[in-house]
């Protein structure tokens, strides 16, 4: 299933909240969880199909920067900046995108928060649509 390509059946944009059985040990450089819940349900990851990081900086957060700084954060991250990506295979035999958000919500919570981007479907002809 990984050598497949998938393409999306719905973009979903929502905040989920995210459970794992040991935390992660650094808090803005997590894990993939093991259960997310949307809308009421819960599911449980079986398998993290693949992973990946943008560290891109947008917005007012992409001129505020010397060049020569930035390229190293668009490589490594820099803090509050970026969204680390999981796709995911749950116990319903749905595939998700679900990412985690580097940036603070405001300034008495500097957490992060998590998010649902996408649900796909494998592409039956192999091409790569997303």
């Amino acid at each position: 299933m990984e050598s497949e390509r998938m393409e999306p059946l719905q973009f979903i944009g929502e905040a989920i909240e995210v459970e794992f059985d040991d935390p992660p040990k650094l808090e803005k450089d997590p894990t993939c969880p093991k259960r997310f819940t949307w809308r009421d349900q819960t599911y449980a990851i079986v398998e993290i199909l693949s992973e990946w990081r943008d560290y891109g900086r947008r917005g007012r957060m992409a001129s505020n920067m010397r060049p020569e700084h930035a390229a190293t954060a668009a490589q490594s991250g820099s803090w509050g900046v970026g969204r680390i990506f999981f796709r995911a295979l749950t116990d319903s035999t749905q595939i998700f995108d679900l990412y985690y958000d580097r940036a603070p919500k405001n300034v008495g919570d500097r957490k992060g928060g998590w998010y649902l981007f996408r649900e796909l479907r494998p592409d039956a002809d192999g091409r790569d649509r997303t």
